[in-house]
């Protein structure tokens, strides 16, 4: 049997890909005063592509392929710098000169919608937001008293009925 060449997961860029790409990256210069080395732009590019493809959260992206925050910040700066936009119109120059693109109609389609929670969409709604906080039952299962209804939550008769805070008005006095 001979060996068959192995096949990049998915998500990863084909070489093919990757030497149309390279070209369009932002060209990066060692720092003069040394530092640490820039990451591997191709498996940046991987991460950035895995994150927009399966649209995990930043976050939520395999170490494989860097730190988030590294991949995010790629990526911000090469939406700034207008390689994506490049590389859709290299994509499209290639396809009209494969395929051939009708100019003259085009049409464009798509949707954002907020991903379902779970459960049924026609569940019953709670009523709990609408219960005043005194209408809830207690554990010991005993009644509460009727002026503490009116006095708010923990806070002294004194200050509630209007009383003055001795302490407070007199430094204005003196």
């Amino acid at each position: 049997m001979g060996k068959r060449k192995r096949e990049a997961p998915s998500w990863r860029v084909p070489d093919e890909l990757w030497e149309r790409v390279e070209p369009l990256l932002p060209r990066y210069r060692a720092s003069k005063w040394g530092g640490r080395p820039r990451v591997d732009l191709r498996r940046v590019l991987d991460g950035v592509l895995y994150v927009l493809r399966t649209g995990c959260q930043w976050k939520a992206a395999p170490q494989e392929f860097g730190s988030p925050s590294t991949l995010h910040n790629y990526f911000q700066e090469w939406t700034q710098k207008g390689v994506f936009f490049r590389l859709w119109k290299e994509a499209l120059r290639e396809y009209d000169a494969l395929e051939g693109i009708d100019w003259g109609w085009q049409s464009l389609d798509g949707a954002m919608t907020k991903a379902p929670l779970g459960g049924e969409k026609n569940r019953p709604k709670s009523n709990r937001p609408s219960e005043a906080w005194y209408q809830a039952q207690r554990a010991d299962r005993s009644e509460r008293r009727s002026d503490q209804r009116r006095r708010g939550r923990g806070q002294p008769q004194r200050l509630q009925d209007g009383a003055r805070h001795d302490r407070a008005h007199s430094r204005r006095s003196a």
